[in-house]
């Protein structure tokens, strides 16, 4: 999977169309994928055969067929998380593609087993009858200010982000920092991030601090009365796609890795309101300052950041 030389991209097209299809496992949203995969076979004459479910049984199935020796699956597309877990389960092959260095920084990881295609970035949302847009908090340290008592909102399950941000206001600072503001403000918890953005829209939660931007963006399009904007660092979690080390198809996976970092691909994935990697298609947090979760600290880290977020948020923060 190292060739690179000119004739690079004919090649491949030509060792893809002759094995005719591959197996795609992926969790990437149901409603979104027909755009990418249609394009694909379209393009190519390459038929993608797609098995989806979430991330987790993503993983869980990739590790089962792997440890049976059933080499069924050519190319995983998930997120960060799984994707780097199969990379230390030795599933994934390092992989060269021209397009590596037309990305943002930390998107290809340092193994090269598996490559970042767009991210899905938290951002703050607010439901605009209740919170005018000159009060909105313009830095973390802001939503200290009374006014945002029994006001805020955040996810039940988001230690990737809570780690993010302490981290990046230093560890101890960080920490103390999210104790006063549960202390004095209280956050109100709620378990999904789709039913979060929906309790900002009816007013319940006036302001959340941990949506993905493709969610009040899309609600804003319709016409509810939610706008999303970023206390900085915006949190930003990637997925990815990876290839198989056994995998019975292996160009064809390749073509489509490559398609996923291509120019037309990535525009396709930003009209679907996802943040692109590839650093020459504009981003819609292109002005705003972001930080990678990392994926191998994440796993590392995990249970202690779990920890924290529970005594910090979910015992403090209220119902």
């Amino acid at each position: 999977m190292r060739y690179d030389g000119p004739d690079r991209g004919r090649k491949l097209i030509a060792a893809a169309q002759k094995e005719g299809s591959f197996a795609l496992y992926t969790s990437f949203a149901e409603k979104d994928l027909p755009t990418l995969t249609v394009q694909f076979e379209k393009k190519y004459g390459v038929k993608v055969n797609v098995w989806r479910a979430g991330s987790e049984k993503v993983l869980q199935r990739t590790l089962i067929e792997a440890a049976a020796k059933r080499h069924e699956v050519d190319a995983i597309h998930s997120s960060a998380l799984e994707m780097e877990t199969l990379h230390r389960e030795k599933i994934l092959q390092p992989v060269t593609s021209p397009y590596s260095t037309e990305l943002i920084a930390g998107a290809l990881r340092p193994h090269g087993e598996w490559v970042a295609t767009y991210l899905s970035v938290r951002v703050q949302a607010y439901n605009t009858r209740l919170v005018k847009k000159e009060d909105l908090p313009k830095t973390f340290q802001d939503l200290l200010d009374p006014r945002w008592k029994g006001k805020l909102g955040i996810e039940a399950n988001v230690p990737e982000w809570y780690s993010t941000v302490v981290l990046d206001m230093g560890e101890e600072k960080g920490i103390q920092f999210f104790r006063d503001l549960a202390g004095r403000n209280g956050i109100s918890v709620r378990r999904g991030h789709s039913l979060l953005n929906n309790m900002v829209v009816a007013g319940e939660v006036p302001l959340a601090l941990t949506v993905y931007q493709f969610m009040p963006e899309a609600a804003r399009r319709k016409g509810a009365t939610i706008a999303w904007f970023v206390l900085e660092p915006a949190v930003a979690r990637m997925s990815g796609i990876g290839i198989a080390r056994r995998a019975p198809h292996p160009n064809a996976a390749l073509l489509f890795y490559d398609f996923m970092l291509s120019t037309e691909a990535q525009e396709l994935l930003v009209s679907m309101e996802y943040a692109p990697t590839r650093a020459n298609v504009p981003s819609p947090l292109a002005q705003q300052r972001f930080t990678l979760v990392d994926p191998a600290v994440a796993l590392d880290q995990s249970d202690k950041w779990a920890r924290s977020f529970e005594e910090v948020i979910l015992k403090r923060g209220g119902p």
